[in-house]
C-alpha cells in the first residue's frame, strides 16, 4: 500500500491510502458512489463479519480499560442499510449551485448527495425536492441546514437558514410541505428557536406504545430498531420490589422512560426543556403521569446528589461527551443496577472506571451498530452490585 500523509491529530500522524497493492480478503466493494468523499461512512469497504467483530472489540477494550477484565460482550447487533430515520444535512451555495449533503471527512466541503445507502428510502426520496426548494429560498444566502426525522405518519422537517424568510419563501415552504406530504415543516434563522410554517398532521412518534410529539429537529435515536430498548429491558427482571423506583438520566423525549414505566415509577431528568415538555405531555396523555415524572435539569452543572440517586436502578443515556460530572455521585449512591447507554467507548471507559472502583461488575454488554459503516459504537452495558429482585 502507498499512503499520503495528510496531517496530525491527537499526537499521531494521519494518512490517506493512494494505492492498494494486495487487497485484504476482508475488503468488499463499497455500497455507495460517494464512498471515499462523503465523511458519513468510512468503513463501507469492510466485510460485515470482521467489521462487526471490530465494533464488539472496541466495546470490550473500553470496558477492560475501565477496570472490567474480560467483560461479557455480546455479538454486535446489526442495523440494516436504509434503516436510518434521521438526517442532519448541510446546505451551501457554491457559485450558482446549491449543495445538500454531508461534509467531506475532516473538511468543510459539502458533498452533494445523490444517494445514501444508510438513510431510510423516504428520506432519500426527499433529497431532490429539498435541494430545489432550498435553492430557490431568498433566506438561504450562503449556508444552512436541514434536519429531518421520519415519524409515524411521515417526515418532520426543520430548515435553518442564514437570513429571514420572505413572504414568497413562506409560500414556497408551505407548498413544498403539501407536495412532499410532510407532517410538519419548521424554520429557524441560525440557532434561534424554530417556528412552524406548515403543520399537516400530528408529528407523533410511538415509543413503547406511547405517542410522543417531539419538537422540530428533536434529537431522536438514529434507527428505529428497538435494539437499545430491548437491551435495556433485558437488564431487569420481570418484577421489581413493590416500593422500587428507577432514576433515568439524560432521558430525552422518553425513548427509555416508557419502556421502564411498567416496572416501577421513573424519575426522568433531561436538560432540554422542549424534550421535557414532550415527555410530560406524552406521559399525561397516556395516563402515566403518576409513573413517569420528568424534570428539566442540567446534569453537568447540577448533577444529582447521592441522596437523589437512591433507587433500585439508575439508567443513563448521556451525550457523546459522557457523564463525568454525574458519575461520582452515582458510584457513591451504589444502586443495585446501573444501565449505561453509550455512543462513545472512550467516555464510557472513563466514566465507568468509577463504577469499577465502587465494586460493580459487568453483567452484560451489547454493542449496537446504529451508526452503520462509521467508527461510532452504540452500546448498552449492565452493571450490577448484586442481583435485583424481590
Amino acid at each position: 500500500m502507498r499512503a499520503r500523509l495528510t496531517g496530525a491529530r491527537g499526537g499521531a500522524l494521519t494518512a490517506a491510502a493512494e494505492t492498494i497493492d494486495t487487497p485484504s480478503p476482508d475488503r468488499v466493494p463499497p455500497a455507495c458512489r460517494h464512498f471515499g468523499a462523503c465523511g458519513g461512512c468510512a468503513l463501507q469497504h469492510w466485510a460485515p463479519g470482521p467489521y462487526r467483530d471490530w465494533k464488539a472489540g472496541r466495546l470490550r477494550e473500553a470496558l477492560a480499560r475501565a477496570g472490567f477484565p474480560d467483560p461479557p460482550v455480546a455479538a454486535t447487533v446489526a442495523v440494516a442499510p436504509g434503516a436510518r430515520m434521521r438526517m442532519d444535512l448541510a446546505l451551501r451555495r457554491l457559485g450558482g449551485q446549491l449543495r445538500l449533503g454531508l461534509h467531506r471527512a475532516r473538511a468543510a466541503e459539502v458533498i452533494d448527495l445523490a444517494e445514501c445507502t444508510v438513510l431510510h428510502p423516504d428520506l432519500v426520496a426527499l433529497l431532490p425536492g429539498l435541494r430545489a426548494l432550498a435553492g430557490g429560498l431568498a433566506a438561504l444566502r450562503r449556508e444552512g441546514a436541514a434536519v429531518a426525522n421520519r415519524l409515524d405518519r411521515g417526515i418532520d422537517l426543520l430548515l435553518r437558514t442564514d437570513a429571514a424568510l420572505t413572504l414568497a419563501d413562506r409560500r414556497r415552504l408551505a407548498a413544498f410541505a403539501e407536495v412532499a406530504g410532510l407532517v410538519r415543516l419548521s424554520w429557524a434563522r441560525g440557532d434561534a428557536d424554530p417556528e412552524p410554517v406548515a403543520a399537516r398532521l400530528p408529528p407523533e412518534l410511538t415509543l413503547a406504545g406511547v405517542k410522543v410529539r417531539p419538537a422540530p429537529g428533536a434529537f431522536l435515536q438514529a434507527a428505529a430498531t428497538g435494539a437499545i430498548q430491548d437491551a435495556v429491558r433485558a437488564a431487569f427482571p420481570d418484577r421489581l420490589p413493590r416500593r422500587a423506583r428507577i432514576v433515568e438520566l439524560y432521558a430525552g423525549i422518553g425513548t427509555l422512560s416508557f419502556v421502564l414505566a411498567p416496572l416501577a415509577p421513573v424519575a426522568a431528568y433531561e436538560s432540554d426543556p422542549a424534550a421535557v415538555a414532550a415527555l410530560r405531555q406524552a406521559a399525561a396523555a397516556a395516563g402515566l403521569a403518576g409513573r413517569v415524572r420528568a424534570e428539566a435539569r442540567d446534569l453537568t452543572r447540577r448533577p444529582l446528589s447521592p441522596a437523589e440517586l437512591q433507587a433500585e436502578a439508575v439508567v443513563l443515556d448521556p451525550p457523546e461527551a459522557g457523564a463525568a460530572a454525574q458519575l461520582p455521585a452515582l458510584a457513591a449512591a451504589s444502586p443495585k443496577l446501573v444501565v449505561y447507554v453509550s455512543c462513545n467507548p472512550a467516555t464510557l471507559s472513563r466514566d465507568t472506571s468509577m463504577l469499577a472502583g465502587a465494586g460493580y461488575r459487568v453483567a452484560a454488554a451489547t454493542p449496537i451498530d446504529q451508526f452503520l459503516w462509521s467508527a461510532r459504537v452504540e452500546s448498552v452495558t449492565v452493571f450490577r452490585r448484586d442481583a435485583v429482585g424481590g
